[in-house]
């Protein structure tokens, strides 16, 4: 079975997209979020318009699409 980025059902704090891209990659979601929070204040926040676009894009967790 190949690997999907996929939300998580369990490892989410506001969609499950770090915590699905966390597993995807298989790095630690706390990395993660950090990583993310810290990219998202240099990019003035429009890194939050691309995290809630992927959250209607990317499918839940065991998810049939």
């Amino acid at each position: 079975m190949s690997k999907k980025l996929t939300r998580s059902r369990t490892n989410r704090k506001v969609g499950g997209i770090l915590g699905g891209a966390a597993q995807y990659l298989g790095v630690n979601s706390t990395l993660l979020r950090l990583i993310f929070f810290i990219a998202l204040i240099c990019t003035g926040f429009s890194l939050a318009f691309v995290y809630f676009i992927l959250m209607f894009i990317l499918p839940n967790e065991g998810d049939q699409h």
